[in-house]
């Protein structure tokens, strides 16, 4: 069967078996290595791609389910400017040991600060407990989604000084 969906914002086909999973197709079918095929049971993380704005396992989602999807991978989120915030964020705090499991951790905290710009550390602790990293420690990569987060929050334009009548709405 032709499964057609969109792919990092962009259409795309591919022929599907029924038995293939989204990461078999994103990864054999597409050419997209950036999710890992590490435990093939959902309890990783390394697979972690945005499906119609939830964060999901492609290992556990069937192709055959993903017609007229949108799916947003660790690929969709650089730009020709440069590395995504998160991504950038990753690099200067260390947390990109091997690099295995970074995708899925990239595309879990930009799903979180997509959803909790102001997320806690709680939070930010909860958000990456789906993904299993076996050389960081956790403790670049908190610091990293720490990071994201503050530099989002300084991007975002502050409120109109007083006595500014600009209107904005």
């Amino acid at each position: 069967m032709i499964v057609t969906l969109e792919v990092n914002g962009e259409p795309r086909s591919a022929e599907v078996a029924g038995w293939e999973s989204l990461l078999w197709v994103l990864r054999e079918r597409l050419g997209l290595l950036g999710a890992k095929d590490a435990c093939l049971q959902g309890e990783c993380g390394s697979c972690s791609v945005m499906l119609d704005g939830a964060l999901v396992c492609a290992c556990l989602v069937m192709a055959a389910d993903v017609e007229g999807a949108q799916v947003s991978t660790v690929e969709g989120l650089a730009s020709r400017a440069g590395l995504h915030p998160v991504q950038r964020s990753f690099v200067d705090e260390g947390a990109v040991q091997c690099g295995y499991c970074t995708p899925g951790l990239v595309v879990a905290t930009a799903h979180l600060l997509d959803e909790r710009p102001d997320a806690s550390h709680d939070d930010i602790r909860e958000a990456l407990s789906g993904n299993l990293c076996r050389c960081t420690g956790y403790g670049a990569l908190v610091r990293a989604v720490a990071a994201a987060r503050d530099a989002a929050a300084t991007a975002i334009d502050p409120a109109p000084a007083d006595g500014d009548s600009e209107d904005r709405s």
